[in-house]
């Protein structure tokens, strides 16, 4: 005689549901782009001398905005490249293919994500609500670049580095030049790391006929451009700091960024890529979180007009 087996509780399932949500999107790496926003955002609070009352609300629909669009552009990638994780040793159990979760559910996930985005744009101001569809076109244009371009790392990049420029937006209703610094400097970035993290990619980018900047030049080249991304993006940080007139702190954050920096290049050579991983999500998630703090301080404890 069979027993039958126990029925899962329904918030057992739903917390079940909710946790490999949140892998899948991995979520934690929401820390790349969103302490780069929020410098933007304090900067945008500072030279627009906002009442502090007005900040706390605008920072807490930036957040949502850079939550809701991350997770919208992370599930579509993952449907997109199903197919292809489920042939790549590295990522085949990843939660589509391993069939953790199902596509009706990613594509579910998607779309609420998006409209939840659209939302929270709407509730900043009327030039963020128009530009929200264009914000989700690049962000989900990414997914398609690795099957046509070695550049793909540069659209990632860009998907990242709009979001200092999209908190300006966000905060005065306006774009400021001076905010393409931040912008040029996170693209740079994120381009840089994804040139490392896909070194692991190689032998099958090429097998597959994937574009990659490790697939078209060999790890050894590609490495150093990683390392020339990073070094144009000290120089627009560099273009930052002065276009704002930075204080002590925000150049003390700057030079830790580019000090991480260099650390996580001799992290990784074109013969050991075992620390791919410390150098892609320890450093980097360092970088963001450590000059968003040194940068705050500055912004937040110099005199208005200092």
């Amino acid at each position: 005689m069979h027993t039958a087996a126990p029925v899962p509780h329904p918030l057992s399932q739903l917390w079940r549901r909710t946790v490999l949500t949140l892998e899948m999107i991995r979520f934690e790496h929401s820390v790349f782009a969103l302490p780069f926003a929020l410098t933007s955002a304090l900067l945008a609070w500072r030279d627009t001398a906002m009442p502090a009352a007005q900040l706390w609300p605008k920072l807490g629909w930036i957040l949502a905005c850079m939550v809701t669009a991350r997770s919208a552009a992370m599930a579509f990638n993952r449907i997109l490249d199903a197919s292809i994780d489920a042939r790549n040793p590295r990522t085949r159990n990843r939660h589509l293919p391993a069939g953790l979760l199902s596509r009706g559910f990613a594509w579910s996930f998607t779309v609420v994500s998006s409209l939840l985005f659209v939302l929270a744009s709407a509730m900043l101001n009327p030039l963020c609500l128009n530009l929200a569809p264009a914000a989700l076109a690049v962000v989900f244009f990414y997914s398609w670049t690795k099957r046509f371009t070695s550049l793909s790392h540069l659209v990632l990049g860009f998907a990242l580095g709009i979001a200092p420029a999209a908190a300006w937006i966000a905060m005065t209703g306006a774009l400021d030049a001076r905010i393409l610094w931040l912008t040029a400097a996170v693209t740079l970035w994120t381009a840089g790391f994804d040139v490392i993290y896909s070194c692991q990619d190689y032998e099958f980018d090429r097998r597959e006929g994937l574009y990659s900047l490790p697939a078209r030049l060999g790890i050894a080249r590609a490495l150093m451009a990683a390392r020339a991304f990073h070094v144009l993006m000290m120089a627009a940080l560099v273009l930052l700091a002065r276009s704002f007139g930075a204080g002590a702190a925000a150049w003390t954050g700057t030079a830790v960024a580019g000090a991480l920096l260099v650390w996580e290049h001799r992290l990784v050579r074109a013969g050991d890529l075992s620390r791919v991983d410390a150098a892609f999500f320890t450093v980097n998630g360092w970088v963001g979180v450590l000059f968003f703090v040194f940068w705050a301080a500055d912004i937040l404890l110099r005199p208005l007009g200092a």
